[in-house]
């Protein structure tokens, strides 16, 4: 009696279940579907050429052994590959044969796939047809490891990055997580990164992409359909760098997708480097294995520069664009300017504006006054867990207590100005300010704004509570 097809690859689902990680099972064998059982050939539908590439290298023993086991010694394999998500290749498949062992294996022999559209795996960041072999990297060329700047504040980073350039995937710090606050060079060193291994080894695919762009390009995945697209296009990947992890707070089905690029991508030997404007330990809204997972390289820091090392920007940047000042002007910006790298570039494209196009020589009284003005003007940036911890010192509370379900009247009240402040002073949206203080959802962050905007409008005694945790905060009081 002939064998039913969906049986024949049911029992071998069953087999192969038990022999592959749970990940690697729903990632790469639940997408297939066998279509038909002929003269002892099994006809199994995969969703790319690529996701056939991928069980041809890594899993064809596993297959080979589950099928003759099945169907015996004379079994074959024949694959029908999905060009796009309503058709099929028009072309017959290539069919595949498991030799017996005393011949060569197959896996040595030339396998050619029948011509396909050039749709293979669908880029998100194009038009969908361009080939994995083709994925732009996404960096700013601007950004080498010539353009920045050494010193102590980021000489552990920056070691470990070209470290990591030379031997990506092969050195301890894999991953590499950079934190530390805005405009201290992140971005830029994790490109860096980037740019050096692509020189070092042209045929690597790197990637540069936000945390908020990977987010909106899987919901628009999501909403076409097109998941496994995305998964697969990720897992490609040789070189992922994902700048500002922390925006995933709060987005659970991104996390769970990133948690299985990351596995496979880690398990594979590529390299993973991340950078986010605090710590793992700080980032509580992420979901604890994907932390677990953070912790297992390097975490690094990028402190704000010191003098010397701001005075090296300053004369390494008005080098480069062509700029002569003076050596007290520059001493001047750098005594003045520390908080970070992106206010001391535009303190000096400030000055080269004004100078230009007011014809006016860079001089220090011009230097003066361009920076009492920046200084004036620029908004001290503050993160929801600085807030946290502002609001918990001056109400002398321990700062878990945010994050319990507790309805005490005080820790109902700290946890409220929390959210106020957080929605008031940074740009974290309500549901990603929600995941960070008690895990709470976004309506729950709106109803605690309303009530302490209420109660600063209405209690004298309130006021006085907000004013000065916004003077600690560094803002203007109301």
């Amino acid at each position: 009696m002939d064998k039913n097809y969906e049986i024949v690859w049911q029992n071998c689902l069953a087999i192969i279940k038990d022999n592959v990680p749970t990940v690697s099972f729903r990632t790469w064998f639940r997408p297939i579907v066998s279509t038909n059982l002929e003269r002892n050939i099994l006809t199994i539908q995969v969703p790319s050429p690529f996701f056939y590439e991928y069980l041809e290298e890594h899993y064809i023993d596993i297959l080979r052994k589950t099928l003759r086991k099945e169907l015996g010694k004379g079994a074959k394999l024949e694959y029908s590959v999905v060009v796009d998500n309503n058709s099929l290749s028009n072309t017959k498949p290539k069919t595949i044969s498991f030799p017996a062992k005393s011949n060569t294996d197959l896996r040595n022999k030339p396998v050619t796939m029948p011509l396909v559209k050039e749709n293979e795996i669908k880029n998100p960041f194009v038009i969908p047809g361009i080939r994995k072999l083709h994925v732009d990297p996404q960096l700013n060329a601007e950004y080498t490891f010539d353009n920045f700047i050494e010193g102590d504040c980021n000489r552990l980073a920056r070691s470990a990055g070209y470290a990591i350039a030379n031997n990506p995937g092969g050195t301890a710090f894999n991953p590499l997580f950079l934190y530390g606050d805005s405009g201290l060079g992140k971005t830029h060193l994790a490109q860096a990164i980037g740019i050096e291994a692509k020189s070092f080894f042209p045929n690597k695919i790197v990637l540069y992409v936000s945390a908020n762009k990977f987010q909106t390009q899987f919901a628009d995945a999501t909403r076409n359909n097109n998941r496994n697209d995305f998964l697969h296009f990720y897992q490609m990947i040789d070189i992922l760098i994902i700048d500002d992890i922390h925006e995933l707070a709060g987005k659970k089905a991104t996390q769970d997708i990133f948690f299985h690029i990351f596995n496979h991508l880690h398990q594979s030997g590529k390299q993973l480097i991340l950078t986010s404007d605090r710590p793992p330990v700080e980032l509580i809204s992420l979901s604890k294995r994907l932390l677990s997972r953070f912790k297992w390289g390097l975490q690094a820091d990028l402190q704000a520069p010191d003098y010397e090392t701001r005075l090296a920007i300053l004369n390494r940047k008005s080098y480069k664009d062509g700029i002569k000042i003076p050596n007290e002007i520059s001493q001047y910006i750098a005594q003045n300017i520390f908080s970070n790298v992106r206010e001391l570039e535009g303190t000096l494209i400030s000055l080269l504006a004004q100078s230009t196009l007011n014809r006016k020589e860079i001089t220090l009284e011009l230097a003066k006054k361009t920076i009492s003005k920046l200084v004036k003007n620029t908004k001290k940036e503050v993160s929801i867990i600085q807030i946290q911890k502002v609001v918990c010192e001056y109400f002398n509370m321990n700062i878990d207590l945010l994050q319990t379900k507790s309805r005490k009247r005080e820790i109902v009240q700290a946890r409220q100005i929390a959210m106020y402040f957080s929605k008031d002073l940074t740009k974290s949206s309500l549901s990603a300010i929600g995941s960070e203080i008690g895990g709470k959802d976004h309506a729950t962050v709106l109803h605690a704004y309303k009530t302490v905007r209420n109660l600063v409008e209405t209690s004298n005694e309130f006021k006085v509570y907000i004013n000065e945790i916004k003077r600690r905060l560094g803002s203007d009081e109301l």
